[in-house]
């Protein structure tokens, strides 16, 4: 039977035996879990996407949401499947138990969001968005704020949402405008306007607590002027029960590419002067505050990418399987001669072989994302705490950045399998890649992740942390040198690593001379070309990991181990090609871009 969504042979091959997950099971933190119940989950997850989630995927494109009088309804056919996902408490999968989650490591919990995400993102953010909310008042808030608000957000019962950009203040977060007054009770009185609000305001849930991003009255412009607050859709009296409608409101909802299902809303605050806001932590730390869960909206993001990605390269080899079009090249002259499937093309194969590199070398860099964050979560000494929430920091801009714009480009690289028919909306490949594009927009466009790998996390602790990403790629290139059969690629991509490490001290000696500009206009480049070595070194370890079990293995995982040696065979000796070039091309740091002349653009 054919896979949907995400191949779960591929999770399972990078969770067990790749990253060899069930060593973090043992932890005493994770005392509740072991390989079978993990299994069950992602299991479980599995089939409430497809059954529940996927059939409302076009449904939801199609109906999108409708707004009226500051009221959003969303579609129809998503109130059941919503209604199972809070029942199975699946929006608190990792969320710690204290919380009123379920503390799954969060390997496991991304397995089940990449099949969900794939299923119908636009549906599943209803319910997985507000654990962040809920994590920020729990670090932060008082007593009394954790115990009204933590576990009714937790639980699905409330919605969340993050309250940050506003016309005149995107990437510049410390331009904005909304402001708050203090009020002689303790709380605050916001005024101000928001926009791109992800479920500002929906019909799925009875109450949604929003955190907003707002100024003090007094205090100074940019962004360590910022303060964050909690402005709940409706007020919550002593007992618990909701009170009286506070003064924040949808003003409209944006007709979009994609996403349609998912409400993205103008918001509204203290139009009647009456919005009522709630500070989180002190004053003036609203930016840290943020950042908390922006890294978290970052990870999510990526996985976003990853998510469209595998669903849609799913379809497509499906697709090439089943659709006979052409005969057999070598029998192309022969009119007698049977059309094959499309699969048995050459192009049509190094497109699929293309595709499949990056989902799988993307999962793997997820998971082993994850990994990290655990370990840094749960280190014991500063040493492996520094090291490990480092190597979290480094690679977060090229999972937020990689991850979403090869996403989209499998995405359209699936389209081209179905040939005329992909670009029609009778498939959803279409819709996926529509979908998918707003992940390299929003969370920080594709400039800003490029600006802080360069501007910040390249110089971490000196540099250390980019040395010690180095060395673990290297170690993955040591284990292969061992291994007859790929020592070839391993040397290949030893080449690749030496190359990135030499155009990275050249930037930063480029910046230190005064030529800052010019850095920063390579930057992006830069962030794809390391994360085309990511790629290298996951899709090496993969084969190194699966190489040695091969002669052993049976039939149907025979194929699947063969295919990891094939798949990094293929980006090492291909793909990685292109990254040299792109290097050299850093290397010259053309100064072009800034020195063309405004009106050098043309178009005037």
């Amino acid at each position: 039977m054919a896979q949907e969504l995400a191949d779960r042979r591929d999770i399972d091959f990078v969770l067990w035996e790749q990253l060899n997950c069930e060593q973090y099971l043992e932890l005493d933190h994770y005392a509740d879990f072991n390989r079978k119940t993990c299994d069950m989950i992602i299991t479980e997850a599995r089939k409430l996407a497809i059954k529940e989630l996927l059939p409302t995927l076009q449904e939801g494109d199609r109906e999108g949401v409708k707004y009226e009088n500051g009221v959003v309804r969303v579609p129809e056919g998503f109130k059941r499947p919503h209604e199972l996902l809070i029942e199975g408490e699946w929006g608190s999968l990792s969320v710690e138990a204290e919380m009123g989650g379920q503390g799954a490591p969060p390997f496991i919990a991304s397995a089940a969001a990449e099949y969900f995400m794939g299923g119908n993102w636009s549906l599943y953010t209803y319910v997985a968005m507000g654990g962040s909310a809920a994590g920020m008042i729990q670090d932060y808030g008082t007593k009394e704020l954790i115990d009204i608000y933590v576990k009714r957000i937790v639980s699905g019962e409330w919605g969340g949402t993050m309250l940050l950009t506003e016309s005149g203040a995107g990437s510049d977060v410390g331009a904005l405008e909304t402001t708050a007054v203090k009020n002689d009770d303790g709380t605050y009185s916001l005024s101000g306007n928001k926009i791109f609000i992800t479920n500002g305001e929906h019909d799925l849930c009875e109450n949604i607590i929003h955190p907003v991003l707002a100024r003090i009255e007094g205090h100074e412009l940019g962004s360590k002027g910022i303060s964050i607050f909690i402005v709940p859709k409706y007020l919550v009296n002593e007992d618990g029960s909701l009170g009286e409608r506070n003064d924040i409101v949808c003003t409209g909802v944006e007709e979009k590419h994609g996403i349609h299902g998912s409400a993205t809303c103008s918001m509204s605050l203290g139009s009647k002067g009456k919005c009522i806001g709630y500070l989180l932590g002190e004053e003036k730390i609203g930016m840290k505050i943020m950042f908390n869960m922006m890294n978290e909206a970052r990870m999510a993001t990526g996985l976003q990418g990853l998510a469209y990605a595998s669903s849609a390269y799913m379809l497509a080899v499906n697709y090439a399987r089943e659709r006979i079009q052409g005969k057999d090249l070598l029998s192309f002259g022969d009119a007698s001669a049977p059309s094959v499937p499309i699969i048995k093309h050459p192009d049509v194969r190094r497109n699929l072989l293309w595709m499949k590199s990056y989902v799988d070398g993307m999962r793997s860099f997820f998971y082993y994302m994850t990994t990290a964050g655990l370990k840094a979560h749960l280190s014991k000494n500063e040493e492996d705490l520094n090291l490990n929430s480092g190597l979290f920091e480094l690679m977060t801009p090229l999972i937020k950045e990689y991850l979403s714009v090869k996403g989209h480009d499998v995405c359209i690289q699936a389209m081209q399998v179905y040939g005329g028919a992909g670009y029609t909306q009778d498939y959803p490949v279409e819709q996926y890649a529509r979908d998918c594009k707003i992940a390299s927009i929003y969370e920080g466009t594709s400039g800003i992740q490029a600006m802080d790998l360069l501007g910040r996390k390249m110089s971490m602790q000196k540099g250390k942390v980019f040395m010690t990403f180095m060395g673990e790629i290297q170690k993955v290139i040591a284990q292969a040198k061992e291994i007859e059969e790929l020592k070839g690629l391993a040397g290949k991509l030893e080449k690749v690593v030496n190359r990135l490490g030499e155009v990275a001290m050249h930037l930063g000696k480029t910046a230190m001379e005064g030529k800052i500009k010019e850095s920063f206009a390579h930057a992006l480049p830069f962030l794809h070309a390391m994360g085309d070595v990511i790629m290298g070194w996951m899709l090496l370890w993969r084969a190194a990991a699966a190489a040695p079990k091969v002669a052993t293995a049976k039939k149907k995982d025979k194929a699947f181990y063969e295919g990891q040696v094939k798949t990094a065979d293929f980006f090492i000796c291909t793909v990685i090609h292109e990254t040299l070039g792109k290097l050299d091309a850093i290397q010259e740091t053309s100064a072009a871009a800034l020195d063309i002349s405004d009106e050098g653009f043309g178009g005037l």
